[in-house]
């Protein structure tokens, strides 16, 4: 998924076969309803089944965030600044800048998690530049103490996915930072096609399995799948999260349930960066209903920020950073995927 810098253009637990933990809500307390008043950092009473974690900006609010009440927030995105080991929200913002600070804490009042994601489309992940495992380590921590969170996410995608050494210091690294911090959950968000994961995706959790990390949740970006699917965007994410599953059974060796609750999906909603691919509400709607069935642990959607009609209130033909590109009401793609 594409930074916020750029206009637009073991399972269930997933644990790795070495290790055999309990697993808990992977995204931990839901934040509370709007009828139910907590006091701020208050957990409130958890959901059942399957979760809405959004991505959204970690320095720039919208006025859409917190439609549909998401139990966890996936803060898009840790990278470096250029060619050294330093993590930046989004490149640009110090990791203890004070208005990311002060964003972590409104996104986390009424109960609601966060999870710092690592990577995305734009700029370098820190495997890609630090030296050490233990450097790199290090560097994930920091940015998850400046987030006071124990969830993980690393978006990995491009030329990095198929890059083979930083795959291993950053199996390397995670497998590190869990031993030092028990608690940390771990999920891998990956490109997927309607016909499942790619060799070098599947290469990335081989590595991380050697490694004995404990993986989470291997969330699916169901878009971007390429010029000649441009039909059903609903029924492509479904073929694909069919299609992985399959592969993330064989993978971990795990049921055919545990596999389901190790699995999430994030769709790019309204229009895609691909031309002829239009995510709708009925879409969402459709891969709702899909990971209810399936009791897939969390539905998510790129972003919370495009969650709004462009200014015209018309549909477009190009991506945008900060709305659809569809008809709707604002905040409408997020009280879908909360269910």
């Amino acid at each position: 998924m594409r930074s916020f810098r750029r206009p637009a253009a073991g399972l269930g637990c997933l644990i790795t076969l070495a290790a055999a933990t309990g697993c808990s809500d992977q995204d931990g307390p839901a934040r509370a309803a709007p009828s139910v008043t907590t006091a701020p950092g208050t957990p409130a009473p958890a959901r059942s089944g399957t979760s809405y974690a959004p991505y959204v900006s970690a320095g720039e609010a919208a006025a859409t965030d917190s439609a549909g009440s998401p139990t966890t927030y996936n803060l898009a995105f840790v990278i470096s600044d250029g060619d050294d080991c330093v993590p930046r929200w989004d490149g640009s913002h110090a990791i203890k800048d004070a208005k990311v600070a002060a964003r972590i804490a409104k996104l986390k009042e009424g109960g609601a998690r966060v999870r710092v994601s690592f990577g995305g489309a734009s700029g370098r992940e820190l495997a890609a530049n630090c030296d050490s495992a233990p450097e790199l380590a290090a560097a994930y921590g920091k940015a998850l103490d400046a987030a006071g969170t124990t969830l993980a996410d690393f978006d990995i995608e491009g030329d990095e996915l198929g890059d083979s050494a930083s795959t291993a210091l950053r199996s390397e690294a995670i497998a590190q930072l869990q031993k030092e911090r028990p608690g940390l959950k771990v999920s891998f968000t990956l490109p997927v096609m309607p016909s499942g994961l790619s060799k070098a995706s599947l290469a990335l959790l081989a590595s991380a399995n050697s490694h004995a990390v404990q993986v989470s949740t291997v969330n699916l970006m169901t878009m971007n799948y390429g010029s000649k699917y441009d039909g059903d965007m609903g029924g492509y994410a479904l073929t694909a999260a069919e299609a992985a599953h399959a592969q993330l059974r064989k993978t971990f060796k795990t049921s055919d349930a545990t596999a389901w609750r190790g699995m999430a999906l994030t769709s790019m909603i309204g229009v895609n960066d691909v031309k002829g691919e239009t995510f709708t509400l009925a879409d969402a709607a459709e891969v709702r209903a899909f990971a209810e069935e399936k009791g897939i642990a969390w539905v998510s959607m790129w972003s919370t920020a495009r969650d709004r009609s462009c200014a015209d209130g018309t549909g477009s033909t190009k991506a945008a950073t900060h709305c659809s590109g569809v008809a709707q009401k604002p905040g409408a793609f997020g009280r879908v995927f909360a269910g």
